[in-house]
């Protein structure tokens, strides 16, 4: 959906980014587990110091699942995303 929207935008060739290290199934349950904690946030399920440190960490899954990179997948060389034959 949203994900594969994203791994279609096509980038300039002289563009250097960081390499996508996340796959599909990848992204889409960090979205899921991040929308999971919004809701238990905002019903007030989770609170305090546990439900601000799980928003901050929902928070960075959204971010590296639409960016499709995770430095943490880098310095332990884990690569979930399909490579191109």
């Amino acid at each position: 959906m949203i994900v594969i929207l994203f791994d279609r935008i096509k980038k300039p060739e002289n563009h250097k980014s960081m390499k996508t290290n996340m796959g599909g199934i990848d992204r889409m349950l960090r979205i899921g587990i991040a929308i999971a904690i919004a809701i238990l946030f905002f019903t007030k399920i989770i609170s305090g110091v546990l439900g601000i440190a799980l928003m901050i960490l929902a928070g960075v899954f959204l971010v590296t699942s639409f960016i499709g990179f995770c430095p943490i997948y880098t310095l332990f060389g884990i690569n979930t995303c399909k490579t191109k034959k």
